[in-house]
């Protein structure tokens, strides 16, 4: 997501908006993978000309989330297959480490306390039906446990996933507050973990959470071979 922001005031560029609007669409997943969307149709939406939405269309189709076909539009790209194994598969490595780092008690205490609160946020969040929010919440959530960990290479590389993560789990809820609410659980027993320093226990929880999450035919296939 682009960093730059217009002064105080001021309306940010109409290409700028477009940009925003059409990449806030996709990592909600209120257009999804495999979905065609035309430039008049997001410059009726925004009530501007196709001109700045085209400029936003080739910018999205240069980092990978659009596919541009001439006088037809434009295909939202699908999550490419294996792509959440590989998210899972790094998430869980630097969010073990992070919690691995924290040597003292009190480093421990901290960070508990920091994720109750987001669990808190969450909550609120779901009780006012406001998926979205939650989505913002967890992402938040998981990013505070690399961040604790002190390393800001790990912190930085974590950040880049964010927008990939921020779209599995829009894709993941599939608007379904019963599972997000059984995510929140497990986030307390995740904050749980962190603040008796048993790691291991995190590992385990933190596996299990993310595939419940983001990887349900592998978790059913867990529980079937029980």
């Amino acid at each position: 997501m682009c960093l730059c922001r217009p002064p105080p005031g001021a309306a940010a560029p109409a290409a700028e908006r477009a940009y925003a609007h059409v990449k806030e669409l996709v990592l909600t997943d209120s257009l999804s993978g495999g979905t065609m969307v035309s430039e008049g149709d997001i410059a009726a939406q925004l009530s501007m000309s196709r001109t700045p939405v085209r400029e936003a269309f080739l910018r999205l189709e240069s980092e990978g989330w659009l596919r541009l076909y001439p006088k037809r539009g434009a295909l939202v790209v699908p999550v490419a297959a294996g792509e959440a194994q590989s998210v899972v598969d790094a998430r869980l490595l630097l969010e073990v480490h992070a919690v691995e780092a924290l040597r003292h008690r009190d480093d421990r205490e901290r960070l508990e306390e920091r994720l109750r609160a987001s669990i808190e946020q969450q909550r609120a969040a779901l009780d006012r039906g406001d998926i979205d929010a939650y989505a913002e919440h967890d992402t938040e959530f998981h990013l505070t446990i690399v961040a604790a960990g002190g390393n800001p290479l790990l912190t930085s590389f974590y950040v880049t996933l964010r927008e990939r993560q921020r779209r599995m789990v829009a894709r993941s809820l599939w608007r379904d507050e019963g599972r997000a609410r059984a995510f929140v659980t497990q986030h307390e027993h995740l904050a749980a973990a962190v603040g008796a320093g048993a790691v291991a226990e995190f590992k385990v929880a933190l596996r299990r959470h993310l595939d419940h999450a983001h990887l349900p035919e592998r978790a059913a296939a867990a529980v079937d071979a029980r």
